[in-house]
């Protein structure tokens, strides 16, 4: 597996396939390995990057003096620079979408296609915002997810009625009551208030590229509702899909419609490239 050594930390990655590189950037208390059908399918056909994000998966530690969602955009970028790689397409989700688009801030010569799928960079709701701030001071405070939160957080990221006992559920469930006290007080619950105060991101969203930005939502997603989406689509000016039978993890939930969207959407923007 590799790794690469970004602001004094190791980051991991994983690196399949040939052709133009896509660079996919997962969900916040997931690791790359959300991506699993999307790297199956892209990899025919480019080069997939996926990274672990700090604190996430088999990444070290949130680099010290990260300045919020800038500077994992930062990061990321460094990663690409490590690797040789000087344009890229971005396919973002939930937090990597939010750096995502930073990314295509920071170096939009270099930004040849952007999907942003089940994120927001509009500022958290008030109520959300309290729910998930005092969510995280618990769980600093005792050093680890117990069963009480994990059944508030755990629905969270899919689509209503889902089976809680059924393989996706079950299985981030367990990840996250795994997670090490120390991972998280030093990477996780700093990244969740880097993600959940946010600063609101509209004036952002008016200088991606419209033609080149593509936003993707789960129709029965919770925490980004399809309505923020719409809202950002309509700040951009591009093109909105909603994924039919899935919620905020999307591409796990209907990778089918979500991988031929993507690839659609990659063969367009690319053509030129």
């Amino acid at each position: 597996m590799p790794f690469a050594e970004i602001d004094q930390q190791s980051l991991h990655y994983i690196d399949r396939g040939s052709g133009f590189p896509v660079l996919l950037g997962h969900s916040y208390l997931w690791d790359s390995g959300i991506w699993a059908p999307q790297i199956e399918a892209l990899s025919q056909r480019y080069r997939v990057i996926a990274p672990d994000l700090w604190g996430h998966g088999r990444s070290g530690r949130l680099p010290a003096g990260t300045d919020g969602l800038p500077g994992l955009a930062r990061q990321a970028l460094a990663l690409l620079d490590t690797l040789g790689i000087e344009r890229f397409a971005v396919i973002g989700h939930s937090v990597g979408g939010m750096w995502g688009a930073e990314l295509a801030l920071l170096a939009p010569d270099r930004v040849a296609s952007l999907v942003l799928m089940n994120t927001s960079l509009l500022p958290e709701p008030a109520a959300s915002r309290a729910q998930y701030a005092a969510l995280m001071n618990q769980i600093e405070a005792i050093g680890a997810l117990p069963a009480p939160m994990l059944d508030i957080i755990v629905p969270l990221y899919f689509r209503a009625g889902l089976d809680p006992a059924s393989p996706l559920p079950a299985g981030l469930r367990q990840s996250l009551a795994a997670v090490p006290a120390e991972r998280l007080r030093e990477s996780v619950i700093p990244l969740g208030r880097i993600i959940f105060d946010r600063p609101d991101g509209r004036e952002r969203l008016r200088g991606l590229d419209p033609e080149r930005t593509l936003l993707v939502c789960g129709a029965q997603d919770q925490p980004r509702p399809p309505a923020e989406t719409e809202e950002m689509a309509g700040i951009i000016g591009c093109r909105f899909v909603a994924v039919p039978d899935a919620g905020h993890v999307s591409g796990l939930e209907n990778p089918d419609f979500v991988n031929r969207t993507l690839i659609a959407e990659l063969e367009k923007q690319l053509a030129d490239d």
